[in-house]
């Protein structure tokens, strides 16, 4: 449907690719990938013709329609959602305005036998049958799909567009093109701006899509579970392989290592033929011999390995003082804009080494949640930090904030304190900052780059509780994988928001639910968590209507099942830190034991009493955990 022939496209510092050929077909899901700054939102560009090549030709096929959403969208702010979907379509627009005024002449025309009445009936009839060709009938019901499905609630769908934020708007156009159903669709980061369950919809509904498709995406578990074919921009040209995007990193890594073998094979050929020249050129009776050498080694086709950097580094986050058990207490935490409620009465309990990740819809209140822990905002309630607790915080402008005048390397180094001094240069290569790299200015660094540095002044400061808001957004996939791995190892306490699946499968140990203005915990991870929310989705969908007396039972039902799982929630977070406790005691005791000498003195029988006491209670402690845990395991499997 698309061909690009022998394609460059050149910048004042230079070629993003040279002489590059690319045939999109229907069916072709492309995910696009590389490095930021390689060219990938330019060539989505040139594919929709709206840049144009220094070289080399872009050709749609006749009659095909496109859809291409950017990342800097320009949508209209003073018309419904709804209604900009429905009038986004200009054919069906046009056919629609065209019944509208054939049906209003055929009500007020009496000159019903005439043949311009007959001719208008056909037209209807015509007008009609190509409406139901477009399936311009199923609009409605096709729009609240769409619309229901990237998060948008019914009672928004006529509100103007101009009341949603720049992220939310983004899904408005996004919404615009699916529902157009186009035959080429080209996206540029759209889970930027979706919340991990509407990341989840459009994941299903991109696998059924028909047409041809060329998406950017940092998200590995995007690209793999709804790409066919993976395109990787890297040294001015493209590496095309028919697969999703896991299966072509070990494929390139196979191809590498025969190419890497091939070439030394070669390079030693070269070599040994270069010494027998050297050896026989000054000779007399072999000179002819030594010229033959050199026309057949100007006939080797040199093997050119076109090098992927994929390198790994390894980055840490530093623990050096510790917090107490217990992080953050937050009791009767209530959150209100105006008369707009975001969360009331939250009650929950951090404690030290917990992992959580804190996921909810867009708008639920994630951020404004950190926001109170951080106190960016005014709240009621309490947010009690515990003992020796220090924050460390990436929030989503935290890359915006960034002094613009000064250099890479003078951000980090005006920071950097003690032994962390000598390590600068080396991080910055970690995260991707390296040669003249560190000294260019804030100011001309990419959205990925500005993001990449943010996180990596995190590394030189201190803080035993590390808070981060959307750290992903904006970085590629090696720059993730590079995070993740910090994550992992370290060992204080985190809080993160993403909405990044693949990024956060195996990073936390505890899940925040925040929705309904609740906070709702889930000891496991994040595939347990979408696979639940799916089994509720469809068991509510399947679900038969109640009558009116059910229905008010089922509220009271709810009500009370929620009051328990607050509170064995609770229980079991309190449970665990009392038991983290008493262990430590114990421990501490039983080391006292040993060196007290074994008689019938008062110290000793003292000793033994009070270890034997904190035993019990550890026993009694553990006995309630278990019971909670069962109980809330029971009542889990009852509400899903």
């Amino acid at each position: 449907m698309v061909r690009i022939g022998t394609l460059s496209y050149h910048l004042p510092q230079g070629f993003l690719y040279k002489d590059i050929s690319l045939f999109i077909d229907r069916g072709d899901k492309i995910g696009l990938t590389g490095k930021n700054g390689v060219g990938k939102s330019t060539l989505l560009g040139l594919i929709s013709k709206q840049i144009t090549p220094t070289a080399g030709t872009v050709v749609h096929e006749r009659g095909i329609s496109l859809g291409y959403l950017t990342q800097d969208i320009e949508i209209p702010k003073d018309v419904t959602v709804r209604s900009y979907i429905e009038r986004s379509n200009v054919e069906v627009d046009k056919i629609q305005q065209r019944l509208d005024q054939v049906n209003h002449e055929l009500t007020t025309r009496t000159d019903y036998e005439s043949d311009a009445y007959s001719s208008l009936i056909e037209e209807v009839t015509e007008l009609n049958d190509r409406l139901t060709i477009l399936d311009a009938f199923a609009i409605s019901e096709k729009i609240e799909l769409v619309l229901k499905g990237l998060g948008f609630k019914p009672e928004e769908f006529d509100n103007m567009i101009g009341s949603f934020s720049g992220g939310w708007q983004m899904r408005v156009e996004l919404a615009k093109l699916l529902v157009n159903n186009p035959d080429v669709l080209l996206i540029d980061e759209p889970t930027n701006h979706l919340d991990i369950v509407s990341i989840n919809w459009l994941e299903n509904y991109l696998k059924n899509f028909k047409g041809g498709l060329v998406l950017i995406s940092h998200d590995r578990r995007f690209l793999d579970n709804v790409t066919n074919r993976t395109i990787e921009i890297a040294n001015q040209r493209l590496y095309d392989y028919k697969c999703n995007y896991s299966k072509y990193l070990v494929l390139h890594a196979e191809e590498m290592e025969r190419a890497f073998a091939a070439k030394k094979n070669q390079d030693r050929e070269i070599k040994r033929t270069e010494d027998l020249i050297n050896k026989y050129r000054a000779k007399a009776n072999k000179a002819s011999f030594a010229q033959s050498l050199i026309k057949k080694l100007d006939k080797v086709e040199r093997i050119e390995i076109d090098h992927i950097e994929r390198a790994a580094f390894n980055v840490k986050f530093t623990l050096s003082n510790p917090s107490g058990k217990r992080v953050l207490d937050i009791h009767g935490l209530s959150k209100a804009y105006g008369d707009k409620k975001i969360f009331h009465g939250l009650e929950v309990l951090l404690s030290r080494g917990e992992k959580i990740a804190l996921l909810g819809p867009n708008g639920v209140g994630k951020s404004t949640l950190i926001k109170c822990i951080t106190n960016e905002t005014n709240y009621t309630g309490t947010v009690e930090k515990g003992h020796n607790v220090t924050i460390g915080y990436f929030a989503q402008d935290s890359a915006e904030k960034l002094d613009p005048e000064s250099t890479v390397f003078d951000t980090i180094d005006r920071i950097a304190k003690g032994e962390k001094r000598k390590d600068i240069r080396a991080i910055l290569g970690a995260f991707l900052f390296s040669g003249e790299d560190v000294d260019k200015q804030v100011k001309v660094l990419s959205g990925g780059e500005r993001t990449r540095l943010a996180i990596c002044k995190l590394l030189f400061e201190d803080f035993n509780l590390l808070i981060m808001d959307e750290p992903t957004n904006h970085l590629d996939i090696q720059s993730k994988e590079i995070l993740k791995e910090a994550l992992q190892k370290y060992e204080g306490t985190l809080l993160l928001v993403s909405h990044d699946r693949d990024f956060l499968d195996g990073l936390s140990n505890k899940i925040w639910e925040i929705n309904h203005d609740k906070v709702r915990l889930h000891y496991f991870g994040v595939n347990e968590f979408l696979k639940r929310f799916d089994e509720e989705d469809i068991a509510s969908k399947s679900a038969k209507p109640k009558v009116e007396t059910e229905v008010k039972n089922d509220y009271v039902q709810s009500k009370e099942d929620k009051q328990l799982l607050k509170k064995l929630e609770n229980q079991i977070s309190k449970s665990e830190v009392e038991i983290e406790t008493l262990e430590a005691e114990i421990a501490v005791v039983s080391a006292e034991l040993e060196n007290v000498g074994y008689a019938e003195s008062e110290d000793y029988k003292v000793m033994l009493k009070k270890y034997e006491d904190l035993r019990s209670k550890l026993e009694a402690e553990m006995k309630c955990w278990e019971e909670a845990s069962a109980a809330l395991d029971d009542l889990n499997s009852k509400i899903v």
